[in-house]
């Protein structure tokens, strides 16, 4: 069975937005002959130029054949792409007739605009999260994943964020294996998962010229051990009064709360992408008992484990 794929674009959308997946479809299909066929659709057919200037060749998205599957792209264009209702129009005819429809980005915007994520879960780019809450309140906005599947909707956080969309599309269809390939040719990582935050602890609190980064990096490949004040201030070199407050000063945050911070983002992404225990998980990543952990998660995502767990099978 071959699958019609559809990469909608607009002027001045995001290349990578569009490129990145097409990529990952193209490799997949190499692999599984007559798996896809690709099309670069638009609201008019010709020449359609992105931000960057590169142009991509479209076809009318009224004279593209029925997909199983429409790829909404996303760009600084996406705003005026917004008040275009003839778009609006096509998109949800052409959304109604897909087996499932996905966006990369801001293209998120674009669904909800049409109607098509009233209730969802969904993300986009952590830089537009605010701006979207505010424009679309009945859409369950996830801010920091890289991406959300809500039944046959699929949504991602911007630009590389739709190769991990991609992969996933494709494991969907042809299994783990080909996705696994299409990663390695793709020479990229298999697989973030799509709970995992767009946003990592340890790049937060890392300055480029600060003290600490290489203290953090150690910390986080020792997270199942104890991390003491004490401890982390002799592996500074410094006394733990003076490690506390200079830590605080240079990170924003105490040696525990940053610890806690490294722990609870390693545990969400071993509840979220495997079945494990959460008791296990819970002493694995330095939390000791699984009702530490709980807590944790609360403070950072208002949510237990066994719920991010449960959103994340859904």
């Amino acid at each position: 069975m071959t699958r019609e794929i559809g990469f909608l674009i607009f002027e001045r959308f995001q290349l990578l937005d569009a490129a990145g997946p097409i990529a990952a479809f193209e490799i997949a299909g190499a692999q599984v002959p007559g798996a896809y066929r690709l099309h670069v659709i638009a609201e008019r057919a010709g020449a359609i130029a992105s931000s960057s200037g590169a142009i991509m060749q479209a076809t009318a998205l009224a004279a593209a054949p029925r997909l199983d599957t429409l790829v909404v792209a996303g760009g600084f264009g996406v705003y005026e792409a917004l008040g275009d209702a003839a778009l609006l129009d096509l998109l949800r005819a052409s959304a109604r007739g897909c087996r499932r429809v996905a966006s990369v980005c801001s293209g998120a915007f674009l669904l909800a605009e049409a109607g098509l994520l009233e209730g969802r879960r969904a993300t986009t780019h952590w830089s537009r999260s605010q701006q979207f809450i505010r424009r679309y309140p009945s859409v369950r906005l996830e801010p920091d994943r890289i991406f959300v599947r809500d039944g046959d909707f699929w949504t991602s956080a911007g630009i590389t964020a739709g190769i991990d969309l991609a992969l996933a599309l494709i494991a969907d269809d042809l299994g783990e294996a080909i996705a696994r390939r299409a990663a390695q040719q793709l020479v990229v990582y298999r697989r973030r998962p799509g709970g995992q935050s767009q946003f990592s602890a340890l790049l937060e609190m890392e300055r480029p010229e600060g003290r600490f980064a290489a203290l953090l990096g150690w910390a986080r490949e020792r997270l199942g051990e104890s991390l003491s004040v004490e401890r982390l201030a002799e592996r500074a070199r410094m006394s733990p009064r003076n490690f506390a407050r200079r830590f605080a000063e240079e990170t924003g945050v105490t040696p525990a709360r940053a610890v806690e911070r490294l722990r609870v983002e390693a545990a969400r992404e071993r509840v979220e992408s495997d079945g494990g225990p959460i008791e296990a998980i819970a002493a694995e990543t330095g939390f000791g008992d699984s009702e530490r952990m709980r807590r944790a998660f609360l403070r950072a995502f208002g949510q237990p484990p066994q719920a991010l767990r449960r959103a994340a099978r859904l």
